[in-house]
């Protein structure tokens, strides 16, 4: 029998619209949940990412849901219909968020690290998988 190593944190929080699911994005997935017990994903809806991006997913949210869902590394999927994480992270007792490590140093996420700290949830930065992103797809898309 393997014993595993005991998790840092018990309840993880990530979000993300996971457009064209690529290993950038299970790469994410599997560096949170080797941190947390339980691994819960705000997935954005499109509506959401039409009124940040004005632009809306290739897939679907209800699809994409989905695909995030039969992850291994996932526990459970929620839609994030706002941008309140100190919510949310309130609301689901997360005691860690991840993100990725290109929000490190950031105002806005300056912020958050504070106000999560004030409901005793730490902010953890996961390094970005270099040469893949939803944008750079887009691209290779357009270019055919």
């Amino acid at each position: 029998m393997r014993i595993m190593p005991e998790k840092k944190y018990k309840i993880g929080y990530t979000t993300g619209v996971f457009d064209m699911f690529h290993i950038g994005h299970l790469n994410i997935l599997k560096r949170a949940k080797e941190q947390c017990e339980y691994l819960i994903v705000g997935i954005t809806t499109d509506a959401l990412c039409f009124s940040r991006k004005n632009k809306y997913p290739i897939i679907c949210e209800k699809e994409r849901m989905e695909i995030v869902e039969s992850i291994r590394y996932v526990d459970k999927v929620i839609p994030q219909n706002d941008m309140d994480k100190v919510r949310v992270v309130k609301d689901l007792h997360a005691d860690a968020v991840f993100v990725g490590s290109d929000w490190k140093g950031t105002s806005a996420w300056a912020e958050y690290e504070k106000s999560f700290a004030e409901v005793g949830c730490s902010v953890v930065y996961l390094d970005h998988t270099d040469g893949i992103s939803s944008t750079i797809l887009r691209e290779r898309l357009n270019q055919q």
